[in-house]
C-alpha cells in the first residue's frame, strides 16, 4: 500500500463483529451499523505545536482503538475500506490480552 497519513491522522481498518442470528432472522448488510472496533494500518508523523515543535501520536501501528460509529473519512484504498481520522476521534485503545 503506498499510502501515509499526514500530521496526526491515522489509517483504521475497522474490524466487523462476529454475526449472530437469532430466531433466524437475517440482517441485510444495508441495516448493519458500522463497527466500532478497529485497526491501526498506518499513522502520521504528529501533530506539530505552533512553536513547530512535533507532538508523537499515542497510537501505533497494529493497535485495536475504539472509534465512533460515524467519525473519519471512509477510503477505499486496493480494493480494501479503510478509515482515516485523526488521533483526538479515537476514542481509547483495547488491549488484546
Amino acid at each position: 500500500m503506498n499510502f501515509h497519513p499526514l500530521a496526526d491522522r491515522i489509517l483504521v481498518r475497522r474490524i466487523e463483529e462476529q454475526e449472530t442470528v437469532r430466531g433466524g432472522i437475517i440482517i441485510p448488510d444495508t441495516a448493519k451499523e458500522k463497527p466500532q472496533e478497529g485497526e491501526v494500518v498506518a499513522i502520521g508523523p504528529g501533530r506539530l505545536t505552533d512553536d513547530g515543535k512535533r507532538i508523537s501520536l499515542e497510537v501505533k501501528k497494529g493497535d485495536r482503538v475504539l472509534v465512533g460509529k460515524y467519525s473519519g473519512t471512509d477510503v477505499k484504498i486496493d480494493g480494501t475500506e479503510y478509515t482515516i481520522l485523526r488521533e483526538d476521534e479515537v476514542l481509547g485503545i483495547l488491549n488484546t490480552k
